[in-house]
């Protein structure tokens, strides 16, 4: 049987990359790709983002929100390792009460403003629990347009809003929450 030497090499390599990508994430919780390319480069490992992105997703590694509401990277096992973390997690509120700025009507559509990076989990948020009253959202980086099923009213949308969203007021209320 005939080793192919480069290739065995390229994967005791791969395999180990993957290894020091898996500590750095336990071990200094890293909120970006940027991040952790510069901690491999550190490490010794030249690869390019792209390969990260592949080798993250290869790990199952994914963001997920800190004690303080920010988002790091965590290996997928990493929070049951860790039980502050668990504990931390389940004390931070929904991203819809902490990212919810503010909400207007433009005739039957409606305007979410959030904090930045907060709008596709709100959305996420009003798409599973609102699709009796919502058709539909299209979510940016800090603003979601909220598309209402034919027929629904602007008060059956700030009702269901108001259930999904705390701290959110009725349509003739003021709807901003102070940050």
């Amino acid at each position: 049987m005939h080793l192919n030497l480069a290739y065995l090499f390229k994967m005791i390599t791969k395999r180990r990359r993957l290894a020091i990508i898996q500590e750095l994430v336990n071990t200094y919780s890293p909120n970006s790709q940027g991040k952790l390319l510069k901690l491999l480069h550190e490490k010794g490992f030249a690869i390019t983002q792209t390969t990260l992105s592949r080798d993250i997703k290869q790990l199952k590694i994914s963001k997920m929100p800190d004690e303080k509401g920010n988002y790091i990277y965590m290996n997928p096992n990493q929070e049951l390792n860790y039980q502050n973390r668990v504990t931390a997690r389940e004390k931070i509120p929904p991203a819809s009460s902490r990212g919810f700025l503010s909400f207007d009507f433009s005739y039957r559509l409606g305007v979410i403003k959030t904090r930045s990076g907060f709008a596709n989990d709100i959305a996420s948020d009003i798409n599973a629990r609102a699709s009796s009253v919502i058709l539909g959202t299209i979510a940016g980086n800090d603003t979601l347009l909220l598309i209402p099923r034919e027929g629904v009213s602007r008060e059956e949308i700030s009702d269901m809003l108001a259930k999904i969203i705390p701290g959110f007021k009725g349509e003739n209320e003021d709807i901003r929450i102070s940050q």
